[in-house]
């Protein structure tokens, strides 16, 4: 398994990858066409990377995350927007892979803490990142953070 950073000319992979995962939750949104126009835009921008994970010949999984300034840090907050592995090729360690160079990347751009969503039923999800480190209790308190949202 390789895992690189995408450039604009993956956009087309991301793209289709991206219209997979939301086609197996059954969640509606952009073609997958729509979803390339939108990575070429996006893959040439300085706060976005993706990571690219490839198995043999084919493309197996995918990382997508946003920085944005903070006072909070001298650095950048980074957002886990999306993290998608194929679903015959899941627990083989391409997630981890996925997120293990994710985490380092954002590290060497001085990001202070990274931020992940994930639904209060997808049990598999949450105890994958928790089984990397990430939570949903803020230290120092005993309740959890909670997402809230707005259709705009």
């Amino acid at each position: 398994m390789q895992v690189l950073a995408a450039g604009v000319e993956h956009a087309d992979v991301v793209g289709r990858l991206l219209r997979d995962f939301n086609d197996e939750f059954e969640t509606p949104g952009p073609t997958a066409d729509t979803f390339t126009d939108r990575f070429r835009s996006l893959l040439g921008r300085d706060d976005v990377l993706v990571i690219l994970a490839r198995t043999g010949d084919d493309w197996s999984g995918f990382a997508y995350l946003t920085l944005r300034p903070t006072p909070y840090y001298d650095g950048p907050l980074a957002q886990l927007e999306e993290l998608y592995v194929v679903p015959s090729l899941r627990d083989q360690g391409i997630g981890t892979a996925l997120l293990t160079d994710v985490v380092r990347l954002t590290r060497e751009r001085g990001a202070g803490e990274m931020h992940i969503n994930v639904d209060e039923v997808d049990v598999d999800t949450r105890r994958f990142y928790e089984r990397h480190g990430f939570v949903n209790i803020e230290p120092g308190a005993d309740y959890r953070m909670l997402c809230y949202l707005q259709e705009l």
